[in-house]
């Protein structure tokens, strides 16, 4: 039986299929919505043309696992790939849903033995990213409505974000949705101040009188009345939402920590200096569980930026910043790399050698994750917690010191 290759380009509606032989010429061609019936039509199309083996740009999502339950081998193909690809099928610079997919057939027909195919994780590594991902997204979102909050506070009454250290904490909300303009803190005194701490279990080192400084010396804007009344309904809004935003964040955070902590790969993330259970969990999250998907540090370095990409032709080289990779691995690696200079010489070292390099914090940070990621490749493969005995590099510093 001759091969075939099937090629999908992702949509949010509906995906565009296209099943070719081994000659390149096109078998079938289809569309399928993206539901419930799209999916189980997908499957059942490609077990009918005898597909085995299909191209997709995303390596992740339900889409993706729908393929990989079926029993089929998912092939991810970088979008920056398919892109460069395009110039080989037509001139033009226009593209298709039905041309994409064509061309990603014909990358896994002709190039398929350079890409690996997905490996189906665990139920629990899939649980932990959704859970990892999920938190993360809505940390994103607090941040956004907190600057938003601020940015109206600083508007009509900028001592009620001056207030507490940060304006998204669950003291400082229930500040503002208490005293949300100054007519309803034009009452408040140190035995009010002092009242409203011990309620909300406040753990600050300012004193009431403190506390009610920083909210009177900040600068006011000339306002009107109905104009501050309006504003003040509004940003007791959004420390409303704020306050249940940050609630469901501690909830979410707390069943990560407990869940990371009984995985098989938990421990070993987090025996890493500083790394925490939630940075570790960002960590596997994106790691997952199956070894054989980096073959080598360098491939997980590259996987998560922190190793640059170089250009090189005849007496030209340059080295540029790696913007094509897992984003979400990258800021995990490099707040592990960060934290991590705090509590390891080793660590601090190679981040100080790196600024006094000229390098700038993010890429002396970088610089320290392509680091540790050599030694946390090792730990990970050998299924061996972090064991500062056997890391080579911090035994030759500490015996140098001792020379």
């Amino acid at each position: 039986m001759s091969a075939v290759f099937a090629g999908l380009d992702w949509a949010s509606r509906t995906h565009a299929v296209c099943v070719i032989d081994e000659r390149g010429a096109v078998r079938t061609h289809f569309d399928v919505a993206h539901d419930a019936q799209g999916l189980h039509e997908l499957v059942h199309r490609l077990r009918g043309a005898s597909v085995q083996r299909i191209a997709i740009e995303r390596p992740s999502g339900l889409l993706v696992d729908a393929l990989v339950e079926a029993g089929l081998q998912v092939v991810p193909i970088h979008p920056n790939a398919l892109k460069a690809s395009r110039p080989r099928y037509r001139s033009h610079g226009g593209k298709s849903d039905a041309s994409d997919a064509y061309v990603l057939a014909d990358l896994l027909r002709t190039d398929g033995h350079r890409f690996k195919p997905l490996a189906p994780q665990s139920d629990e590594i899939r649980a932990l990213r959704a859970l990892v991902r999920g938190r993360d997204d809505l940390v994103d979102t607090r941040v956004q409505l907190a600057n938003q909050l601020r940015s109206l506070l600083e508007s009509y009454w900028a001592g009620a974000a001056e207030v507490f250290a940060d304006v998204d904490s669950p003291i400082a909300l229930a500040f503002i949705q208490r005293y949300c303009t100054p007519e309803a803190a034009s009452r408040l005194g140190p035995k009010r101040m002092a009242a409203f701490c011990a309620h909300h279990t406040y753990s600050g080192r300012r004193s009431p009188e403190e506390l009610l400084a920083r909210l009177h010396q900040a600068p006011s804007a000339p306002v009107g009345e109905l104009e501050i009344d309006a504003k003040g309904e509004l940003a007791c809004s959004l420390a409303r939402t704020l306050s249940t935003l940050v609630e469901q964040i501690r909830s979410l955070t707390s069943r990560i920590e407990h869940h990371i902590a009984s995985t098989d790969d938990g421990p070993i993330l987090m025996s890493f200096p500083r790394a925490g259970r939630i940075c570790a969990a960002q960590i596997l999250a994106e790691l997952g569980s199956v070894r054989e998907r980096f073959d080598s540090d360098e491939h997980l370095a590259a996987e998560a930026g922190v190793a640059p990409v170089t250009y090189e032709s005849g007496k030209h080289k340059a080295v540029a910043f790696r913007w094509a990779c897992n984003h979400r691995l990258r800021a995990a690696i490099t707040c592990l790399a960060d934290n991590s200079r705090h509590a390891s010489a080793w660590a601090a070292a190679i981040y100080a050698r790196a600024r006094a390099r000229g390098c700038d914090h993010p890429h002396a940070i970088r610089i320290l994750a392509r680091a540790w990621l050599r030694v946390l490749w090792r730990a990970w493969t050998d299924r061996k917690p972090y064991d500062p005995a056997l890391h080579g590099g911090l035994q030759i510093m500490l015996n140098t010191k001792r020379g």
